[in-house]
This record gives structure tokens, sequence and C-alpha cells, in this order.
């Protein structure tokens, strides 16, 4: 057998975009800012600058929870403005949080379908289809936040002509039905709500989950058919929801209400404090330990775009997996008479600080 041959000569120095993300060399040349670190303390004052692409305004959301397994983007558009068209192989929600218009959703050779959104409103556009956004307004800007697959999409496949340009069309996403984006959908149990848009995620009705704490509620949403999904949670005045963990790239929006979370990896030592109210953006890292803490004097409410769906599942370190059963039953939620004395003691200076009543007291609190 003959001496399998190897390199020859003198080896080459390693070009300088090797050992770097298509997603991370992506958002450099975009040219627009980029958001970083561990939370957004205002989307609705973030800097956003000049988006050619798109033929408005915009900045990216790189957070260090996210892990680029997903990512978001602001857009804002001038009274009276339409983005530029676009479509990609990369799921998208949006979030509007402020302003009005429509959107239009089409592919190739079909007639446009268009429907209205208002601050407050969620929605997906189908995987791949064209769409564009409009300002309805002649006056005031209009700004939404999208929660997109796009960095795990484009660092797998490295090849942007191809997610921006492939002609293929999924009608498992989308079947061309006039209701399609009405707002009607079907409840699963489980507090799952399927459907493809809600007019207002701030005022759409919850249902109880008892095991995460607190008398708070939820409800979980599935979107035009995604991998990535999202939910609303809710909890009242004087109370913290459970600790507890799961996979990255959990975009936590808060809706309503003021107080703080904890993220820590192992001990309360390493912990990262975010301080919220309406309009802050977080990401718990994967697999963190995080509670959630109203000080504030309404219920506290928020929004999730994140995986880990009902309906597709995922890999089960990017899934939502007993994140509502304590790890004295081999769960992913630590129980309040299992929690460090030190998180209760912390709530109650806090909500003392504020004029806040604790409404602690039925609950097996660790003191």
């Amino acid at each position: 057998m003959s001496e399998t041959t190897g390199p020859t000569g003198s080896e080459h120095q390693r070009p300088s975009f090797w050992g770097r993300g298509a997603y991370e060399l992506f958002l450099e040349k975009e040219g627009i800012p980029v958001h970083t670190g561990v939370a957004v303390p205002d989307l609705n004052t973030a800097e956003v600058a000049k988006w050619p692409r798109l033929d408005a305004k915009g900045a990216y959301i790189r957070l260090f929870g996210a892990e680029d397994t997903d990512g978001a983007y602001l857009l804002e558009l001038d009274p009276g403005r339409s983005t530029a068209p676009e479509k990609h192989l990369f799921e998208k929600y949006f979030f509007v949080l402020s302003g009005r218009g429509t959107c239009e959703v089409w592919n190739e050779g079909e007639k446009p379908a268009s429907f209205e959104w208002q601050e407050g409103s969620l929605f997906s556009v189908p995987l791949n289809m064209q769409h564009r956004i409009h300002n309805g307004s002649g006056t005031l800007p209009a700004r939404l936040l999208a929660v997109t697959t796009m960095p795990i999409m484009m660092n797998l496949l490295h090849n942007t002509e191809f997610i921006f340009g492939c002609p293929f069309v999924f009608t498992d996403r989308y079947d061309g039905r006039k209701e399609y984006f009405d707002g009607n959908g079907t409840l699963y149990t489980g507090r799952v709500w399927e459907t493809n848009f809600v007019a207002d995620v701030r005022r759409f009705k919850l249902k109880d989950w008892l095991e995460r704490g607190a008398g708070g509620k939820n409800i979980r949403f599935e979107f035009a058919n995604n991998t990535m999904v999202s939910h609303v949670s809710e909890f009242p005045v004087g109370t913290y929801k459970k600790g507890h963990r799961h996979g990255p790239g959990y975009h936590v929006i808060m809706l309503n209400g003021t107080g703080y979370s904890w993220m820590w990896p192992d001990t309360l030592e390493h912990n990262e404090e975010v301080h919220w109210k309406p309009g802050s953006l977080f990401v718990p890292p994967g697999q963190w330990w995080h509670q959630h803490f109203n000080t504030g004097s309404d219920p506290a409410r928020y929004l999730a775009i994140r995986w880990g769906g009902n309906k597709w599942k995922l890999a089960a370190y990017l899934d939502n997996q007993d994140v509502d059963k304590d790890t004295s039953q081999g769960g992913n939620q630590i129980g309040y008479e299992d929690q460090d004395p030190r998180v209760h003691h912390a709530y109650l200076d806090r909500c003392k600080a504020n004029g806040v009543e604790v409404k602690m007291d039925e609950f097996p609190v660790r003191v």
C-alpha cells in the first residue's frame, strides 16, 4: 500500500473571518447599532440609526443570554413610511412597542394579504414570505421589536443570498386563508392558544398557573406553525415567582409593572440583577437560575418570545422543560421552601422601601 500524501510547502495565515460566525459578520455589514449585555433598559428609547437594507431605522439586539440561538432587532418607521419588502429563511415574531399601521404578506405571484396592527400587537410573518410594514400614522413614528431565528440559521447556512433569496413556498406555514390574521384561534390543554395574531397582549385574558407560585397567570402562544413560540405571564402586586431555569434565547419584554429579576448560574454570589419597567428587555442565559420580583403597585406582566413550544419539539437544551416542577421532584424550579433565605429578605426590604405590602404569607417561604 502506498503512503498517503499530506500537505506540502509552507503554512498560510488563516483568513481574518475564520473562527467567527456568519451572523456576527452580517451584523457588521448592516452598519446599524448593536445592543449587547444582559438587558436593554428601555426598548422605546434605545438607540436606532438609518438602516438602508430595510429603508427604515433600526438596531440589532444581541444579548448574552440568547447565545446566538436567536436574536432580536428594533425597527422604527417615520410617519407615513414603509419598509422595503423582504423575505427570509428564518422565523420572526413582531411585537409593537408604539404606533399603528398595517403589514402586507404575499408569495410570488399572489395578491398580498394585509392586516392592521397597533401598540401591543403580536404577530408572526410566516416563513419565507414577502412582507413589508407600513406606518399608518402621518404624524407619529412607529417602533416594533422583532425576535428571530436569524442567528442560528445564518450560522448554519452562512449564505445570505440563499437565506434572503430562496424561492421555496412553505404552504404548511401559510395556506392563503382570508382569516389567517383575524385573531381567532384554538385553545388547547395546558394554556395553549394557537393563532397567528393577537391584537394586544397587554390585555389578553390569561389562565391560572398555580404551579409557578404567587397566584400567577399565563397563556402560551403557537403562531404560524413555527418552532419558535411565545407566552405571556402575570403575577400580582406584593409577590414574586419561583426561581427556575431553562435553555437560552428567552427574550423577556416587560409589559406592565416595575420590579427586578435575579439571574445566577450556580449560587447567588454570582447573581446578575436586572431592574425592569414597561419596555425593558432581558434574556436569562441558558440554564441560569432566574427569579422575577414585583415591587410596584401594579401587577407585573411580561411577554417572552422563545424556543421550546408544545407543537414542535427541539433539542432539550433549547426546550422549556419542567419549569413548573420543583427540584425536589426532579424539575427545574426552586420551591419557595427550598430557596436561599436571602431571596425573601431582600424582597421584604425592597417592598418596604417602596411602600408595597408583601402578600407571600400563604406560601411556604423559607426564611
